[in-house]
């Protein structure tokens, strides 16, 4: 009985109508499909065959019937046949023989299944895949999660997004690769003590990709090459963004760019939020609001301000496009019932960012409205979609059923933009956007971490985040600063809290104030009709002079590592490197550096530990071995695999630079 063939370079088993394939896809790197009862399909919804990759020396090897091996560079996979049952389990090693990861084994009498195929009604299957798991293992990325959790072994993740979730999943381990479940479908993964679980709703095949080096940063740079890096920043991304919930005429946006202007701030970007528009669906500005939105754009790029605008994918029923994307096809569909998938100031579907057409259409609309005006920043909102119960299985996209295919979304979404862009000869491109997958990178999306509270627990979720992200492939990221609800302009607690945030904000890839601020006024058309409303000031001077003086001078610190940022956004556009980078990244050697949660590495030099607990006035700052360390406010050297007590006041941040790199900032922060 013969199991294995061997075909241009691939290595292929069948048994019992199951085929699995292992493919060389990229250094180091191996592509793993199986199907059911049909052959393997070759489309890609996120990986990208390496231009410079060639599988030639891949090695391929069939000993007897039931066992054979697949290399491709520091990468094999071992694959045996057992005994009962002829079920395959796969084990992947290093170039030293190290174990990195192994399916499940039957265990015999107990007939388990690596790979489960579990037939649904129409063809497609529910899909589990189960692995080995190593106590010993740490695990790192898989997207934005809201926890406080570096380490995410142990953990139960939903492979889903939602407001402020996002689910890209890739991972790094700590036994030296990289895991990418190459599957769109809603589904979990559980990395449990005695095996790691993933699972998908709804699929036609299993698929997932897996890659071996020696550092973080050898693993990334594979995943990088297989799934694609983003645009060089452009220059408005390195300095300072202010935003808030939300300006809501033109007058009140030049007022607050003037502002800034006549007291020598510098800024990059004003943000125009949602609900400038007449009803969602409609993309353009509300002529009671904006009457002169061309004059208001030409006056903020005379002063050196881009315009971004924020644009949201729902189209209310009432809209004046409503119709005619429904006669076309291009909004999403609910499977039975009233299709109403968010109510917010009316009933609401979303436009369907997966359907070619959908994205011509909108795009046309936003090139009219907004980037004949000169706007080349768009804020692009609701990216999840954030359907209001987040029944998945209820809706259905042009590409498939959401169950199957809808991580997707938030990409498609972002290409639909950037592609419009690119169209209309813009070259530097990026929008910020609330969700993400494996690959939105490519298309210039900067994510943010949603409606976060205004707390010092959502506040270092956000730094676990920020690392996670950079860890998928994303290292264009960003938060609220302050957090988004339940901030009081008035309180002395949350102005504590947002200068600690603030700091924290300087040292992210990008620097971004926003939140909806407390009171808040309500806003009344000529109609009589209630609009969204607008919070409270939330400018650098809207909360006293001390806090003015320290937010100026976090911004000036900000433009004293304009140089510095960019060389780091230089080296994410070419080689994926993340710009927030974990401990263990630059100092994968020293262990603690794995365990460590609320410090970081902005760039190779710069090791920021933000103050994130309520009233301190300073922490324990950990630095890693293997260097020796410069406080950058006292000048004061340190050596390193060591943890020091660092005092911080309100108006400062332990910040330590490498010694000998970056003296520039010592005595300013």
């Amino acid at each position: 009985m013969t199991f294995f063939e061997e075909s241009d370079h691939n290595l292929l088993f069948r048994y019992d109508g199951e085929c699995v394939l292992l493919t060389p896809w990229g250094n180091d790197s191996l592509r793993v499909r199986s199907s059911m009862l049909s052959e393997i399909a070759d489309e890609s919804i996120a990986l990208q065959m390496p231009q410079d990759f060639s599988a030639r020396d891949t090695k391929i090897t069939i000993t007897d019937e039931r066992h054979a091996s697949i290399r491709n560079g520091r990468l094999t996979a071992e694959l045996f046949v057992q005994e009962w049952g002829n079920a395959l389990q796969i084990t992947y090693v290093n170039q030293n023989g190290e174990i990195l990861l192994r399916e499940i084994a039957n265990g015999g009498a107990l007939a388990k299944k690596a790979r489960k195929f579990k037939p649904l009604p129409g063809g497609n299957f529910r899909l589990t895949v189960s692995f080995e798991s190593d106590p010993e293992e740490k695990i790192y990325g898989m997207g934005q999660y809201q926890q406080e959790r570096m380490n995410l072994k142990g953990c139960n993740l939903e492979l889903a997004h939602r407001n402020s979730q996002v689910s890209i999943p890739f991972y790094l381990s700590s036994l030296g690769y990289g895991f990418l479940w190459h599957n769109a479908a809603i589904g979990e993964v559980h990395f449990g003590l005695n095996t790691t679980e993933w699972s998908a709703d709804v699929t036609k095949q299993m698929d997932y990709w897996i890659t071996a080096g020696d550092t973080p940063a050898e693993i990334e740079g594979h995943y990088a090459s297989c799934v694609g890096t983003a645009p060089m920043m452009p220059e408005y991304g390195l300095g300072f963004w202010q935003c808030k919930l939300r300006y809501f005429n033109q007058e009140q946006v030049l007022e607050i760019a003037r502002e800034y202007k006549k007291r020598q701030i510098p800024i990059d970007v004003i943000v125009i939020d949602y609900y400038h528009w007449p009803r969602c669906g409609d993309w353009r500005f509300d002529e009671e609001y904006f009457p002169e939105p061309a004059k208001m754009v030409e006056e903020l790029h005379q002063m050196g301000i881009e315009t971004m605008v924020s644009v949201w994918p729902q189209v209310d029923w009432r809209s004046e496009n409503f119709e005619e994307m429904k006669q076309q096809g291009l909004l999403v569909k609910i499977n039975s019932g009233v299709d109403v998938q968010m109510t917010f100031h009316g009933n609401n579907v979303f436009m369907d960012a997966t359907n070619p057409r959908t994205r011509d259409y909108v795009w046309e609309k936003c090139r009219k409205n907004y980037a004949g005006l000169g706007i080349r920043l768009f804020w692009l909102d609701e990216a999840e979609p954030e359907f209001t119960t987040y029944d998945y299985e209820l809706y259905r996209y042009h590409a498939g059923a959401v169950s199957e295919i809808g991580n997707i979304y938030p990409r498609e979404y972002s290409r639909l933009f950037f592609e419009g862009q690119q169209a209309i000869g813009q070259k530097d491109i990026v929008n910020l956007v609330r969700c993400a997958w494996a690959g939105s990178q490519k298309y210039g999306a900067l994510v943010w971490s949603g409606d976060i509270w205004s707390s010092y627990e959502d506040f270092r979720k956000q730094i676990c985040a920020g690392l996670h992200m950079g860890l998928c492939g994303i290292p264009w990221w960003t938060t609220d600063i302050g957090g988004f609800h339940g901030g009081n302009i008035n309180s002395p607690d949350f102005i504590e809290l947002l200068l600690r945030w603030f700091q924290f904000g300087t040292f992210c890839p990008v620097m971004r104030l926003h939140g909806l601020r407390m009171p808040g006024e309500p806003i009344i058309n000529q109609k009589g009709e209630e609009r969204e409303w607008t919070g409270a000031a939330n400018e650098v001077w809207s909360y006293g002079e001390d806090a003015y003086r320290i937010m100026v001078k976090f911004i000036r610190i900000r433009e004293m590592m304009r140089d510095y940022t960019r060389t780091l956004m230089e080296e994410a556009h070419t080689a994926g490197t993340p710009v927030m980078r974990a401990l263990f990244y630059e100092f994968p050697q020293d262990k603690n550096c794995w365990e460590i949660l609320d410090e970081y590495m902005y760039g190779a030099d710069i090791l920021a530990a933000p103050v994130c607990h309520e009233k301190a006035q300073g922490r324990t700052v950990y630095l890693p071995a293997g260097a020796r360390w410069i406080h950058a406010g006292s000048g004061e050297a340190y050596d390193g695999g060591a943890s020091y007590e660092i005092p911080a006041p309100i108006d400062t941040i332990p910040v330590f630079l490498r010694e000998g790199r970056q003296e520039y900032l010592i005595h300013q922060i």
